[in-house]
């Protein structure tokens, strides 16, 4: 039996308040439809059709080719939008699973639960849909689920056309089928449009009960499918990701010494026994090596951190350090910068598209930019590289062994040759050759004076 899958993605979102369309907020570093989407792809035979329609461009760019794409062009509701599907996968699909792409705390054993279901059920015959329900106090504007005396399914109805009685039904409908497909596409079209000029696919229910088909329910963790209407949903779901990635890197052996304080993205590695301190923002697509030390309070943007590396207390942004590296308190890291193995870089430094090599020490409140920087150079505290002339980025270019004295400005373009050495306070303006020793400002080597003098 084929399995195909459809996620809905084409409504405004209007309580967001927001020009971004709702489905591409991010959690946890991912849009609100690709952690749906790849659930979708964990069930599903073939690729699944994304029904859109609101920034639909937006959508394509941010999903690309992973995904068929179905265009809802009139938004005359979720029964419609479903329509759109029917040319993708009418006669390629036995089942037909239809998802929402606000629900991205929806998990795979679940959906593949509700296939099992399905499964079981239909080999008895006439069964039109195995669908997910929760019973919870808090409706969050979700229909309600209306059984007979005898416990089966009849109909679901909306909470805007509820009776007083129905609204006190606690068994609730979070939007999510697995449909007949052969019979889903046969029907569709007899939906009726409701007082708000929409098609409910919630009606498919009604219907196939009226046809004498079965509709079985399973229960499902409410929380997994919480849907996001506004921003304080948005916060409530990235509550429970955060734990459940959390979860995931501890027992992966990973410490985290307060989840509560650590964000993670779902798209951050992290290595074996290294260590997050509390109040940490682990973003993008950052890779973590082996036995580090990060935080606390690091705010760490698509950086590869190499094994044994300690990072405290500071801001690192498309960055690399390698193995045994180690920067802070209050250090960054800006685009581009790459601390080789072992490099130390001290409190309030800034490295921005710059390489120090390995065992460079660079000390406090220093800032490399646009610099090439050898092994085992010492920057003392207060060097500048000045690598900007009000039009153009230059060039620094720094040789192994370079020793520099604080308050060093280095004007670029310049380049000191292996162990040239530098005075405090020096301005270095002109290129010094290996070993040689310059000071002052402008910095010039030493004069040798003559005996007789």
């Amino acid at each position: 039996m084929t399995t195909a899958t459809v996620v809905l993605a084409a409504g405004f979102g209007t309580r967001m308040k927001s020009q971004l369309p709702k489905v591409l907020h991010p959690l946890a570093g991912r849009p609100l439809v690709d952690w749906v989407v790849t659930t979708s792809e964990s069930i599903g035979d073939q690729r699944p059709v994304v029904v859109v329609g609101h920034g639909k461009e937006l959508v394509q760019n941010e999903l690309g080719d992973r995904v068929s794409y179905a265009e809802q062009a009139e938004l005359l509701g979720t029964g419609h939008a479903v329509m759109q599907a029917e040319p993708f996968l009418r006669g390629k699909a036995d089942q037909v699973v239809v998802l929402y792409s606000d629900m991205p705390l929806l998990q795979e054993e679940t959906l593949r639960s509700l296939l099992a279901l399905y499964r079981q059920q239909e080999a008895q015959g006439d069964l039109a849909i195995a669908m997910l329900t929760i019973t919870r106090d808090d409706p969050q504007g979700f229909g309600r689920v209306i059984r007979n005396d005898a416990g089966q399914i009849q109909a679901i109805v909306e909470e805007v056309d509820c009776t007083p009685a129905q609204r006190e039904i606690r068994e609730l409908n979070p939007g999510i089928y697995c449909f007949n497909g052969e019979w889903l596409w046969e029907n569709l079209p007899k939906l009726h449009k409701s007082a708000k000029g929409e098609f409910y696919l919630t009606d498919m229910v009604e219907i196939a009960t009226s046809q004498n088909w079965r509709v079985v329910g399973m229960q499902a963790p409410p929380e997994e499918v919480y849907g996001i209407n506004d921003r304080t949903h948005l916060a409530a779901a990235g509550k429970v990701l955060r734990q459940r990635i959390n979860e995931q890197h501890m027992r992966a052996g990973v410490t985290i010494v307060d989840p509560a304080s650590t964000y993670i993205d779902a798209t951050v590695r992290i290595g074996q026994d290294t260590t997050i301190y509390p109040g940490c923002h682990l973003q993008g697509n950052t890779a973590i090596g082996i036995d580090c030390e990060i935080g606390p309070n690091c705010q760490i943007v698509e950086c590869v951190i190499g094994d044994g590396c300690r990072v405290h207390h500071s801001v690192l942004e498309y960055a690399r350090m390698d193995r045994g590296s180690e920067i802070g308190p209050f250090g960054h890291l800006r685009k581009g910068a790459h601390l080789g193995e072992d490099v130390h870089m001290g409190n309030f430094g800034e490295v921005k598209n710059s390489y120090l090599g390995p065992g460079t020490k660079m000390g406090h409140f220093s800032y490399v930019g646009d610099a090439t920087v050898g092994r085992n150079v010492n920057l003392s505290a207060g060097v500048i590289t000045c690598n900007y002339d009000g039009e153009n980025k230059n060039h620094t270019e720094l040789a192994d062994d370079v020793f520099l004295g604080s308050d060093t400005l280095l004007v670029a373009p310049v380049s000191l040759g292996v162990g040239a050495r530098t005075g405090a306070g020096s301005v270095v303006t002109r290129d010094v050759p290996d070993g040689v020793l310059v000071y002052g400002v402008p910095a010039r080597a030493p004069r040798i004076q003559n005996e007789s003098d």
